[in-house]
C-alpha cells in the first residue's frame, strides 16, 4: 500500500496531545498502524497558549507514532476546538443558464465557494460550510441534487466559524514540528465519524465529547448535521475542585477523580475512606469517597446543564430519539451516564470509537482518542472522496486564507449526499 493512502490524526487537546497513524484495510475498516501520546503543556480550553511548549508536545506524540508504525510521519490531520467556535444556518442559492443540463456537482461547489465570502465579524473565518438540504426551483427537502434538471439552486447550510488567530496558531505549531497541515477539522465532527452509527444520526442523536478543556457537542437529524458548540470548560475544571475542596495537590485530584470519583453521590458509601500520603513528612490526609463524589457531581450537573441548554436552543430537543452519545476522556468517570439521563431525560450511552476499526490498538478504542480515531477517519474519506472525484469538477478557493488548508473541499460528507456513499465510506 503507497504511503499516501496512511493518514495521521493529530488530536492537540488540553490534557493530552495524540498522534495516531491508520490507512484503510482490504476488509473496509480501518487499521491504527501506531499512536503516540504526550502530556499537552502548552494548551489551555482547547486553544494554544503556549507555541513552544505545544511544538515540544507534538514532536514527542509523532516521535513515539513513528516509532511504534513504523511510518515516516510528514502530514496531519488536525482538530480544533475552543470557546471561540460559532456555528450559524444560512441559505445560498445559484442561478443555472441551462434547463437542459443536469444539475452537477460543480453546481454545489459553486455555492460552497460563495459560502465562503459570506462577511464575517472581524478576526472570525469560516472553518466548515456543511450543506444540510437542497431546493431545486422551489422543491425543498432534497438531500441530492445532482442528475435533477432546475434553473434555481438553493441550499441551507450548516456554517462553522472560529477566530483567526486561534486556528493561525494551531497551524504555527504544526509547521514548526516539520509537520504539514493538510486539514483542520473541528473536532465534535471527527468525534461524531468515529462513535455514531448511521442510524443514530438518522434518528436525531446529540454527541457529547467531554475532553479535559473543553465540551464538545454536534446535534444530528434526519442524517444531518444541525447543531455544533463547543462549552469552554471540562475534566480539568473538576481536578481543579477537588484540588481546593480536598485541598489536596493536582496530581494527587487528578488520580483521585479518575480511580475513585463518582458522577452521582449517593451511589458511594459514607464510611468509604481514600488516604492520601502528607507532603514532607505531614500526616496522611483522609478523604471521604462520598465527599468526593459530591464535589464531582456538583461540576458536572454544571457541565451537564450547558449541554442541554444546548439542545433546546438547537430546536431539535423532541426529535433525537437516539438521545446522547457521550464519548471523550470525562465519560469515563463513572454513573456519568446516570447522572445524564437523571437531568436531560434522555436515553445514554457511552461510545466507543470502535465502529469502523478493524482488530488491533485496543488502547486506541478508548472514549479519550474519539477524536484523534476521527481524524483519521475523516482523512481517508477525504482521500478516497478526492480519488474519486472527476478532475473538471475541481474548483480552487479563492476566499483569502483558503490557501493554507484545504478547509472547503471538507464539505461533503455521508450526512448528506446518499447517492453518494460510496464514494464517501
Amino acid at each position: 500500500m503507497e504511503n499516501t493512502d496512511i493518514i495521521v490524526g493529530l488530536d492537540i487537546g488540553t490534557t493530552k496531545i495524540a498522534a495516531i497513524v491508520g490507512r484503510r484495510n482490504e476488509h473496509g475498516k480501518v487499521e491504527i498502524m501506531g499512536m503516540g501520546r504526550s502530556e499537552s503543556l502548552g494548551v489551555m480550553r482547547g486553544i494554544v497558549a503556549n507555541i513552544e511548549k505545544t511544538v515540544i508536545s507534538i514532536k514527542e506524540a509523532v516521535l513515539e507514532a513513528e516509532a511504534k508504525s513504523g511510518v515516516e510521519i510528514s502530514d496531519v490531520h488536525v482538530g480544533i476546538a475552543g470557546q471561540h467556535i460559532k456555528s450559524m444556518q444560512h441559505r445560498g442559492m445559484i442561478t443555472r443558464t441551462s434547463t437542459n443540463d443536469e444539475i452537477s456537482r460543480i453546481d454545489i461547489d459553486a455555492i460552497i465557494k460563495d459560502m465562503y465570502k459570506l462577511a464575517m465579524p472581524p478576526g472570525e473565518e469560516i472553518i466548515h460550510v456543511i450543506p444540510q438540504e437542497f431546493i431545486v426551483d422551489n422543491e425543498q427537502g432534497i438531500k441530492d441534487p445532482i442528475g435533477m434538471s432546475g434553473v434555481r439552486l438553493e441550499a441551507n447550510c450548516h456554517i462553522i466559524t472560529g477566530l483567526i488567530t486561534a486556528a493561525n496558531n494551531i497551524q504555527k505549531c504544526v509547521t514548526k514540528s516539520d509537520l504539514k497541515t493538510v486539514d483542520i477539522i473541528l473536532e465534535p465532527l471527527a468525534s461524531a465519524e468515529a462513535v455514531l452509527t448511521e442510524e443514530e444520526k438518522e434518528a436525531g442523536v446529540v454527541l457529547v465529547d467531554i475532553g479535559g478543556g473543553t465540551t464538545d457537542i454536534a446535534i444530528f437529524q434526519d442524517g444531518i448535521i444541525r447543531h455544533t458548540a463547543v462549552i469552554p470548560f471540562g475534566g480539568n475544571v473538576i481536578t481543579d475542585d477537588i484540588k481546593e475542596g480536598c485541598s489536596i495537590i493536582r496530581n494527587q485530584a487528578e488520580l483521585l477523580k479518575t480511580k475513585f470519583g463518582s458522577a452521582l453521590a449517593k451511589q458511594m458509601k459514607d464510611n468509604e475512606i481514600v488516604s492520601i500520603p502528607g507532603l514532607r513528612g505531614r500526616e496522611p490526609k483522609e478523604i471521604s469517597v462520598k465527599n468526593l463524589a459530591s464535589i464531582i457531581q456538583a461540576r458536572m450537573e454544571e457541565i451537564i446543564e450547558s449541554v442541554y441548554y444546548e439542545i433546546k436552543s438547537s430546536g431539535f430537543e423532541k426529535k433525537l430519539i437516539a438521545g446522547i452519545v457521550i464519548t471523550g476522556g470525562g465519560s469515563q468517570l463513572k454513573h456519568v451516564t446516570q447522572l445524564v439521563e437523571y437531568i436531560t431525560g434522555m436515553d445514554t450511552r457511552i461510545g466507543y470509537p470502535n465502529e469502523h476499526l478493524g482488530k488491533g490498538m485496543d488502547e486506541v478504542k478508548s472514549p479519550m482518542y474519539a477524536t484523534g480515531v476521527g481524524l483519521v477517519i475523516k482523512g481517508l474519506q477525504d482521500l478516497e472522496r478526492d480519488r474519486k472525484r472527476p478532475a473538471s469538477t475541481t474548483v480552487q478557493p479563492t476566499v483569502k486564507g483558503e490557501s493554507r488548508k484545504r478547509w472547503w473541499q471538507n464539505i461533503f460528507s455521508n450526512e448528506f449526499l446518499g447517492d453518494d456513499k460510496d464514494n464517501l465510506l
